[in-house]
């Protein structure tokens, strides 16, 4: 199989590795431009950037690269005689780029702030999953391209296939009893990411019937509630703005920024 078909597996598979890439060599090298290694996490690898000490340097940072949350690039420049001991003696540059795939949100609920966060969402790269039992709500017209779950978005819930890895979940539906139902049903699946719309008064309500139902103050800390970073939202398609920001910056790794004090309130 080659690389390309192997990478497109791989991302189809929702698999996050590491390609290094010879981007320039020099004198004598075991590798030309051009050539290519994957890394994955667990160890497999697939290709080759030469092997012998610069492919085991290279895999090494590949390892450190997949690890790390906000890095997405590493350029690794070496002269293989003076740096690695190598006896070639020549000169390589090898660039990693960590390719991750494509972060999933799932909107509970198909109001007036999923729709504006559908959009704001999907244009920062983000696919998108819309659930709702009222078809007049998830209609074609109002997402068009995202993937609806028409019917009880409890059931889809606990039968979504989360992975655990990229796929992150907001709460806000037009409902308070259905949004308390679906965090309980949501704060035990593999979530990367579990905000909810409301006020701070729902929220402290929400997490306190959590503890009445014996979920530990670690799960209840997983829920983000009220959604949203603090830039002063009002409408719909602000509080969007504020959720979705909230949403990137977990992506690339920096943790939910502070919350706005009323953040998400309006549905």
């Amino acid at each position: 199989m080659s690389l390309f078909l192997e990478m497109a597996r791989m991302a189809e598979q929702g698999l996050t590795f590491v390609v290094a890439t010879v981007v320039s060599s020099s004198g004598s090298a075991p590798q030309k431009a051009g050539a290519k290694l994957l890394v994955l996490p667990g160890g497999r690898l697939s290709g080759t950037i030469g092997g012998g000490a610069i492919e085991k340097q290279v895999v090494e940072a590949a390892r450190e690269l997949l690890a790390d949350g906000g890095a997405a690039t590493r350029l690794f420049d070496v002269q293989l005689a003076q740096d690695l001991g190598m006896s070639c003696g020549g000169r390589m540059a090898v660039f990693l780029e960590k390719v991750r795939p494509q972060e999933r949100v799932y909107l509970f609920g198909a109001g007036h702030v999923a729709k504006a966060l559908y959009g704001v969402a999907q244009a920062a790269g983000f696919s998108v999953t819309v659930a709702d039992a009222r078809s007049e709500w998830l209609a074609e017209e109002r997402f068009p391209t995202a993937e609806r779950a028409l019917g009880d978005p409890v059931a889809f819930a606990r039968a979504a296939p989360f992975d655990g890895a990229g796929a992150l979940a907001c709460v806000l539906t037009h409902d308070h009893a259905l949004d308390q139902e679906l965090v309980e049903v949501l704060l035990r699946q593999p979530l990367r990411y579990l905000g909810m719309i409301g006020s701070l008064r729902k929220g402290e309500k929400v997490r306190a019937r959590l503890a009445e139902r014996d979920f530990s103050p670690e799960i209840i800390a997983r829920l983000r509630t009220p959604m949203g970073v603090s830039i002063g939202a009002l409408t719909p398609e602000e509080i969007a703005v504020s959720i979705a920001a909230e949403l990137i910056a977990v992506r690339r790794g920096l943790g939910p920024p502070p919350a706005a004090p009323g953040a998400g309130s309006a549905r």
